[in-house]
């Protein structure tokens, strides 16, 4: 076993073999983190002492981050005891995660290439889960093929939680919404064969996408595809927050390439402040009056404007969801803007089939 020592004292024991991340968080120390194979970047730290080996490739970092020192906690083991700087989050205890049988309640289609599903759980098996998780759903035993299966009879993909728990306790059945994915074997069970009442299983809540302390700061959301899931979880969570918690503002940029992919309505959801909803089409024609190219270059041409010609980020706290080419994007052209890092929360999402 190595001693990783953190930068703020913390210590705790991993394995040559294991990942750094699964040896914090057996730990009990609340590591930023997502999808755990190296591609969204949430988990990254920096090494200080001692050495490291790779355990998989590090999809989640760019070139210039790893010559500058990053590494990914999920994608490293200590080679010899190490000195760490890894970044670990405030906020709420995570909750437990369960595997649990649930069934489908309905499916709605959103959108040409997006579902939604509503999953009921058992009565006497409640889940509890923050806003902005995920779960991994595990599909029936009979859709597993070779290459497919996750070895117990089932495929295993990732979907945020697209709402918030009920704040009273009672039973909630979960929102997901399902992008298609051509050729995907999960996915195309989704959109042909997934009937009201099928039977599958679910394994979490997962990861560290939930909102902080953001009282009385400027909050900014970014989102694409369906990436705006878990942030309408975290806004049904803010509609529902005292005064006292309420950030100043709220301002939400959601990125498609054509109309029809923002198939939501913000601002149909009454907040306790100012919302302000800006949608962003990538590849829009010429009848779109709106905003045009990438959320986060949006979302960086405005706050100057507001401010007189400069982006003024120092005050504001991120949460931005969707493609990993955004999150990464938006995560270097926020900080250069004057972003403090540890203000920018992400959940970058992979695409699986």
């Amino acid at each position: 076993m190595a001693l990783i020592t953190l930068t703020n004292g913390k210590t705790f024991e991993a394995g040559t073999q294991e990942a750094l991340l699964a040896a914090a968080l057996r730990a009990d120390l609340p590591v930023e983190h997502g999808c755990r194979n190296g591609r969204c970047g949430s988990c990254r730290c920096r090494l200080e002492a001692g050495s490291t080996q790779l355990l998989m490739p590090e999809a989640g970092l760019s070139a210039a981050e790893r010559a500058d020192g990053w590494q990914l906690a999920c994608a490293r083991s200590a080679a010899s005891d190490l000195r760490l700087d890894l970044p670990l989050r405030s906020g709420p205890p995570l909750p437990p995660v369960r595997t649990l049988p649930c069934r489908i309640e309905s499916l709605q289609t959103l959108a040409p290439d997006v579902l939604g599903v509503r999953l009921r759980l058992p009565p006497q098996q409640p889940l509890a889960w923050l806003p902005g998780q995920h779960l991994i759903a595990i599909s029936p035993a009979s859709l597993a093929s070779p290459g497919h299966s996750d070895g117990s009879g089932g495929i295993r993909r990732a979907y945020s939680i697209a709402n918030a728990p009920a704040s009273d306790g009672a039973a909630t059945p979960i929102e997901l919404q399902i992008r298609r994915v051509p050729g995907g074997a999960f996915s195309d069970w989704w959109f042909h064969s997934a009937r009201p009442n099928d039977l599958l299983r679910l394994q979490g809540p997962q990861g560290s996408f939930v909102l902080g302390d953001v009282a009385g700061v400027p909050l900014l959301l970014l989102a694409t595809g369906t990436g705006i899931a878990p942030i309408k979880a975290l806004l049904e969570q803010l509609a529902a927050l005292p005064a006292a918690a309420q950030p100043a503002r709220i301002d939400l940029y959601w990125g498609g390439r054509v109309p029809a992919d923002l198939y939501w309505n913000p601002l149909g959801l009454a907040q306790p402040v100012p919302l302000r909803f800006t949608p962003v089409l990538s590849r829009a024609e010429g009848a779109w009056d709106g905003a045009r190219g990438h959320v986060q270059a949006v979302a960086l041409a405005d706050i100057a404007s507001r401010a007189g010609g400069r982006a003024d980020l120092g005050a504001h706290q991120v949460y931005a969801c969707g493609s990993a080419a955004m999150v990464a994007a938006a995560r270097a052209a926020l900080q250069a803007a004057g972003l403090p890092p540890l203000h920018f929360h992400a959940d970058a999402f992979v695409c699986s089939s």
